[in-house]
């Protein structure tokens, strides 16, 4: 009989502990998914849901506020979302709100998250929907990484062969680098540089400090007047001559050689024009002759 009672005592206290690890595995079960307090629905659609599952949490402002509640295919390219959220996030939530798919970590599940809307915008009600926003690819990342990559080997072989060409080569640059008389003509052609520059400040100081005629030209005033002037003198003096040339031929001692040399300029002229109405007449004439047949010559 006592062996009856410890068998029966010990196979309680197994069924009782069974019996709690079961009423807390429930109660943790059904506060993560939800189970036990008010809660809404919200839904959102995705050309992809990126190995998205049900159950997976909700995020918004990094705390889980609910959870992934169905998923279901409307096209060949549109999936929709529906999501359990938690009552006390829905004054939080507004119909601007964005959301997205991520990781929790590098390579743990994947997470819906909520951003939030504009402040200005309405609350959410039970059954609304909410925008989104695509999620970048691991994949994608990786062609893009690949990519790179890519690049920057063919980079590197290009910069290996301009270095070996710098370094076996015979261009300019070559020369520059390694071709020691090529350096030392460079050096020689801006010594000359540096000789003409020194040269050509020394004229501009005597430019500016000379008394040579450019200098005064250049910097006296006194000089620039009187050359002034003197192009002044040469202007009245040439206007004079015009007007004593002018009034020479108004002169009676003088007026008879200038209308004899007119009337020369005048007859020269008539005898051009009256050749030049003969040759006129003459062609004129040639033309209006009959042409004979070609029969008629033979």
């Amino acid at each position: 009989m006592k062996d009856n009672t410890g068998y029966i005592w010990k196979l309680g206290m197994f069924v009782a502990v069974g019996l709690g690890i079961l009423v807390v595995a429930i109660y943790l079960i059904g506060m993560q998914k939800n189970l036990f307090g008010s809660t809404f629905q919200l839904r959102t659609e995705f050309k992809s849901v990126s190995g998205l599952k049900v159950g997976n949490n909700v995020r918004f402002a990094g705390i889980n506020i609910g959870t992934v509640d169905e998923i279901a295919l409307l096209t060949d390219s549109s999936v929709m979302v529906y999501l359990v959220i938690k009552e006390d996030a829905k004054p939080f939530l507004r119909v601007t709100s964005k959301a997205s798919i991520g990781s929790d970590g590098l390579m743990g599940d994947k997470v819906l998250t909520i951003n939030p809307g504009l402040p200005n915008s309405a609350l959410v009600k039970n059954g609304s929907k909410i925008a989104s926003s695509e999620a970048i690819e691991m994949q994608d990342l990786i062609a893009g990484l690949k990519k790179s990559v890519d690049n920057a080997a063919v980079i590197t072989d290009q910069l290996a062969g301009f270095t070996y060409k710098m370094n076996n080569g015979k261009g300019a640059l070559s020369k520059l680098i390694s071709d020691e008389q090529f350096s030392e003509s460079i050096k020689g052609t801006i010594l000359n540089l540096e000789s003409s520059s020194e040269e050509f400040a020394k004229f501009t100081w005597k430019m500016n400090h000379g008394n040579g005629a450019l200098s005064r030209l250049v910097s006296d005033t006194g000089f620039a007047n009187s050359l002034d002037s003197t192009m002044t003198n040469l202007k009245t003096g040439s206007k004079g001559l015009s007007e004593n040339m002018e009034a020479a031929k108004s002169n009676f001692l003088l007026k008879g050689y200038f209308n004899k040399k007119k009337r020369e300029e005048s007859k020269k002229q008539a005898e051009q024009i009256k050749q030049e109405e003969l040759r006129q007449k003459k062609l004129k004439q040639k033309l209006k002759q009959p042409k004979l047949p070609k029969d008629s010559i033979g």
